[in-house]
């Protein structure tokens, strides 16, 4: 039960701050005009502050470090009771800041593809630096525990993968936030069954943070100053968040009592929707010669807004398909092989994608 109070409580004063910082940034970006002008690509049609990530990095990390401190002084509950936990957690804190910095810098001023590249490289460092990686497969393709000299590699591409996975996902109002929110409940929840109570704050923590970002983003007036986006600060930090729980989650510790059959599937099963997206937009753009990292209108939401969907609709349909990856192979992961499961759930989205354009050459035709 205590517990359970530690993380409501982290839960409760992470929104309080969220929304006492995010007014406060508005009238900033009202006064300095710092707007996100609309533009042939994007879907909003007025000038809207992109800063709204702003507020979650010293939201998170001030809730973070204040309950820790409060438990510790009161040893009321442990929350970091393990040396391994505190250099996990002063290392996240260390690539968090490094993406902080360069994000609010592209979203002021702009900043160069390779720059960004380099530094979100240089915070995926920080996870292995803290003894964390992906060092078991757990039977996935017919691989089960690999050596570090593999798993670091591949850790640092993950993190990459997932932290741009975020940030491109991020093209209507509350898809990011609102696929972030549902990874983050459902990571928060596996880890307290696994009594992994600081990784369970950090979740739910966060949960806080964008609640708050997630009304004015979608209900916010454009016309009233009252809507915002999270801008690369906010994907950013969330992207590596979520980054962090999923290998921390993935990495098997053998410590004996714990079951780890099925951590590999189930961590990404909450990514699914944003990390299978980056890839077959990429693989679209390389098919037709483009620049795999040039922006375009090929995104899922870009698919759901071209079939007729509004926006909000367009939102609330992928998130419900994120919601049945999670639940889905949360029950099957059990019953089936890694790999048949993961198989599967790649074969649902290519026939989901293959639907969804039939529906869009409809609609298009219908239109002429």
């Amino acid at each position: 039960m205590h517990v359970v109070l530690i993380f409501l409580g982290g839960f409760i004063l992470a929104m309080i701050m969220s929304s006492a910082i995010i007014p406060r940034i508005l009238t900033i970006s009202l006064r300095k005009r710092l707007f996100d002008a609309p533009d042939i690509r994007k879907v909003h049609k007025k000038p809207v502050s992109r800063l709204g990530g702003v507020s979650f990095f010293p939201a998170i990390l001030f809730t973070i470090t204040f309950l820790i401190g409060v438990c510790d002084k009161t040893a009321w509950i442990p929350l970091v009771d393990m040396a391994r936990h505190w250099i996990q957690i002063l290392f996240l804190a260390s690539g968090l800041t490094l993406l902080f910095i360069i994000g609010i810098a592209d979203d002021l001023i702009g900043v160069r593809y390779r720059q960004k590249f380099l530094v979100q490289l240089l915070a995926a460092m920080m996870l292995p630096l803290s003894g964390l990686y992906i060092n078991d497969f757990y039977g996935l393709f017919g691989i089960h525990a690999i050596s570090s000299l593999i798993g670091i590699p591949i850790t640092l591409l993950l993190v990459v993968f997932i932290t741009n996975a975020v940030n491109l996902i991020d093209g209507i109002d509350g898809l990011a936030s609102g696929l972030s929110m549902v990874a983050l409940s459902v990571f928060g929840t596996l880890v307290v069954l696994n009594g992994r109570w600081m990784s369970a704050l950090l979740a739910f923590t966060t949960v806080g943070v964008l609640l708050p970002f997630f009304f004015y983003n979608v209900f916010g007036n454009a016309d009233k100053g009252r809507k915002i986006f999270m801008g690369d600060t906010g994907s950013l930090t969330l992207g590596y968040i979520l980054s962090f729980l999923t290998v921390q989650y993935t990495m098997n510790t053998y410590e004996k009592g714990i079951d780890y059959e099925g951590a590999i599937l189930i961590a990404f099963s909450v990514l699914l929707v944003p990390c299978l997206d980056v890839v077959r937009v990429v693989l679209g753009r390389m098919r037709c010669g483009k620049d795999p990292f040039m922006p375009d209108k090929t995104h899922i939401h870009h698919k759901f807004l071209a079939m007729g969907f509004t926006p909000r609709k367009a939102m609330i349909s992928i998130l419900c398909i994120s919601f049945f990856f999670c639940l889905t192979n949360v029950f099957l992961v059990s019953y089936m092989n890694n790999t048949v499961l993961f198989l599967c759930d790649v074969a649902v989205w290519i026939v989901m994608n293959l639907y969804m354009d039939k529906v869009i050459f409809r609609h298009n035709r219908s239109r002429l």
